[in-house]
């Protein structure tokens, strides 16, 4: 420990990991491998790891692929576009290459942990639905990054797939299709960044549970991060020369004080949500899928409903949701002064601007926060018309801060949906922001930012991210032959083959 002025600082730290979840992670797992001798720090301002986002309830725990999520195939003016869904289809290979990898090195055991296999299901209801449910499943059938993908509108086969889903339910008044692929995945985010975590600690990495990070400042070619222990509210600095910003719904802010001018204007709107719950087993084994439908009007794409099989620490049960809600707090466990101080002079016009152009969202947030639970269960019945109160419980999910980018007139502000890389100018900070597809691509995301701020470092390194990543640089929305090697691949390393 050493002194400069009235500073107490840490040892100087090369890698300093804000957040103890899956983005950090994953970023502290790839820096390990590419940089042995670098040293790293982890801070954690709560007791253990994955305790806000990455936590297996705050997440739908979807292996996100674009599989059956129809938000990411939207129609416009008359034409599906799916070029979202490969985008993203195409990240996830990159995680599953990445987990695999990891599992022949050691860092993960026993991907049944943390990855199962678990159809993904799109529902349908009407006939305008079911004619946009055919057209989507005509294109990516097609398609070599959707394979074994299948189509029904026969209320047999219906039943056959989901009957919990055909119980009560009359397929003469509406007619219901769907689409799907036996070989999604359900992915326990948390049990995966545990896993890494208990890694890095054996190799050496210093992970620090109970401290937050308060204070982030520029000094020379250091980062110096002041940390607060929340037990004893003892600070103390560290210097680092590379720091990044994990911290969920924090990020934001975090990277303001560091005074990252790529972030100013930005501001972040709070959603958070709920969940209906059963682990009744005899339900459980009458739903063996993941089924996403179609968001109702002014809901946030994360508010896509979807009725699905969770596999967590080895108990399976039933989650249906997210249900939308409203909270002021930055994270699950944060505080309901977070977006009151978050309002700053070069924000204000982002906040307001977003406020008047979305008033849809504001509308269906509104009716989402007085729903009680007899409403929440009439939409589950949507999806399940038996549903019986009885049998399910009410589970908080994690809170997710929106970004909103500044704009110019007329709007002023800009409500992004999805994941965002910010970092400064010199690749010495780095930061993400944003939700879904969030955790399901996080090795790409990572993958983008070594090559933002270690580019200097990237052909040094072409071996080993090619150890990591056997696909790097190559387009598998175009090479066929590629994708086909990777999956069966991967297929065998996670456990995924044939469950059948």
């Amino acid at each position: 420990m050493s002194e400069q002025g009235n500073k107490r600082f840490s040892d100087e730290a090369d890698v300093l990991l804000i957040g103890a979840g899956i983005m950090s992670a994953t970023l502290g797992a790839m820096l390990r491998q590419l940089e042995p001798s670098w040293t790293q720090v982890v801070y954690e301002r709560l007791d253990g790891p994955a305790q806000e986002s990455s936590y297996a309830l705050n997440n739908a725990g979807t292996g996100h692929s674009a599989l059956c999520e129809l938000n990411y195939t939207p129609e416009k003016k008359g034409k599906i576009d799916v070029s979202k869904a490969m985008a993203i289809n195409e990240k996830f290979q990159l995680s599953r290459q990445f987990w695999t990898h990891q599992i022949g090195r050691g860092v993960l055991e026993n991907p049944g942990n943390f990855i199962n296999r678990v159809p993904h299901v799109s529902f349908a209801q009407g006939e305008e639905q079911i004619d946009y449910l055919r057209r989507r499943y005509d294109i990516l059938s097609a398609n070599h990054m959707f394979p074994e993908m299948h189509f029904t509108r026969d209320p047999q086969e219906f039943s056959d797939k989901l009957p919990l889903m055909a119980k009560g339910r009359d397929f003469a008044e509406e007619p219901v299709a769907i689409s799907w692929t036996d070989t999604g995945t359900d992915i326990n985010y948390g049990a995966l960044t545990k896993q890494f975590l208990e890694d890095a600690q054996r190799q050496g990495t210093v992970v620090r549970y109970g401290h937050e990070v308060v204070n982030i400042k520029r000094a020379g070619k250091f980062w110096e991060v002041t940390v607060r222990n929340v037990h004893t509210g003892d600070k103390q600095v560290t210097r680092a020369r590379f720091v990044f910003v994990g911290a969920g719904g924090y990020a934001l802010d975090l990277l303001g004080k560091a005074g990252v001018p790529e972030v100013r204007g930005y501001a972040g709107f709070p959603i958070s949500g709920m969940w209906l719950r059963t682990t009744n087993q005899e339900l459980v084994q009458q739903h063996q899928a993941k089924v996403y439908g179609k968001a109702k009007v002014g809901a946030p794409p994360m508010s896509v409903p979807h009725l699905d099989l969770r596999v967590i620490d080895g108990e399976q049960s039933l989650l249906f949701g997210p249900y939308g809600g409203w909270s002021p707090k930055f994270l699950k466990k944060g505080s309901y002064l977070d977006l009151f101080k978050s309002i700053r002079p070069d924000n204000l016009t982002s906040y307001l601007g977003v406020a008047a152009t979305n008033l849809g969202l504001v509308k269906y947030l509104v009716e989402e926060v007085f729903k009680d639970f007899d409403g929440r269960l009439d939409v589950l019945r949507e999806y399940y018309p038996e549903a019986d109160g009885k049998d399910w419980e009410t589970v908080v999910a994690g809170q997710r801060v929106q970004v909103i980018k500044p704009a110019g007139a007329p709007t002023f502000g800009s409500l992004e949906f999805g994941t965002a890389l910010v970092n400064d100018q010199d690749g010495t900070i780095a930061g993400i922001l944003g939700a879904s597809p969030g955790a399901s691509i996080t090795p790409a995301a990572m993958l983008e930012l070594l090559e933002r701020c270690f580019g200097e470092h990237m052909i040094d390194w072409a071996d080993t991210l090619h150890e990591m990543f056997p696909t790097y640089g190559t387009s598998l929305k175009r090479d066929a032959n590629a994708y086909n090697e990777q999956w069966e691949t991967t297929q065998k390393a996670l456990g995924l083959v044939d469950a059948q």
